[in-house]
């Protein structure tokens, strides 16, 4: 018998989602039960089955498919550029081989994306550490380089200091590949959309209707934040559309495909899996 308990939605609290954002505070959250997190913690979550539905890093899906669907028609991508997902180095990338790059603790999947990179891009192999960075220390002293994902990444993106090497990791898969990259997906607890499959439909009307919304309200979504988070106007105007899409389609799942079987190759993950979308 399906539960008739509000679904519990994760949510990423990064700019790269705003127009949902605004649109849960608009309404479109009512009959949904929230967490709004980093991704690293909702990662957590919807492994310990403390979600129901959450917007994760995309490799979460492939190192726990056994457990979960991705949700149609939705994720977090870029076509090349990303912006927010930055590598900031003391030396160039080729040079990085053997070198210590301190990792964020918010993401997983920038991990994997950063090591590919480095690895099939540049033929270097650094030695990596993963520990909470933020704008105050973003590269400490002993590291040659960091990576950063989020608003943060974005921050140094727009205020880039000399002396320093900056690498958007969006744009260096792309060169790499070709392909669009993505960087998250919403997934689904199997058992979840077995067991309440009304609730299932819910959440993703939600989550579609919600994104749209917002898409359609994003003058006031951003007017609503970018004081507070020391962004222009118009670098959120451009980032949020123009940098960051949101559909997820046959071509986007084949790139997120080759994400996968690279990084197998690379050891990052046990296996490819196959990729499996609820509601079908």
């Amino acid at each position: 018998m399906e539960s008739i308990e509000k679904p519990r939605i994760g949510h990423i609290n990064f700019l790269n989602v705003l127009p949902l954002t605004y649109s849960y505070a608009h309404g479109f959250a009512d009959g949904l039960q929230l967490t709004e997190a980093v991704p690293a913690e909702l990662n957590q979550k919807i492994r310990a089955h403390q979600l129901d539905i959450s917007a994760v890093s995309s490799i979460v899906y492939a190192r726990n498919a056994a457990e979960l669907l991705i949700l149609p028609d939705i994720c977090i991508r870029s076509d090349a550029d990303v912006e927010s997902i930055v590598l900031v180095s003391r030396k160039p990338a080729a040079e990085l081989d053997g070198s210590k790059i301190i990792l964020t603790a918010k993401s997983e999947t920038s991990h994997c994306l950063l090591k590919i990179v480095l690895h099939r891009g540049y033929g270097v192999k650094p030695a990596y550490e993963i520990r909470p960075i933020g704008l105050d220390d973003y590269l400490p002293a002993g590291a040659d380089a960091a990576l950063l994902i989020g608003d943060d990444a974005l921050h140094l993106y727009h205020n880039r200091q000399p002396g320093l090497y900056y690498y958007d990791l969006g744009r260096e898969w792309h060169k790499l590949t070709g392909h669009s990259m993505v960087y998250a997906v919403w997934a689904v607890q199997k058992d979840f959309a077995a067991d309440c499959p009304h609730q299932l439909e819910l959440a993703h009307q939600r989550i579609i209707d919600g994104l749209h919304d917002g898409l359609k309200h994003k003058d006031a979504a951003i007017k609503a934040v970018f004081a507070a988070k020391d962004f222009s106007y118009e670098i959120l105007d451009h980032y949020l559309g123009g940098i960051i899409h949101w559909d997820l389609t046959a071509e986007h799942i084949k790139s997120l495909q080759l994400f996968y079987q690279l990084a197998f190759a690379e050891g990052l993950i046990p296996a490819v899996p196959e990729i499996k979308t609820a509601l079908s």
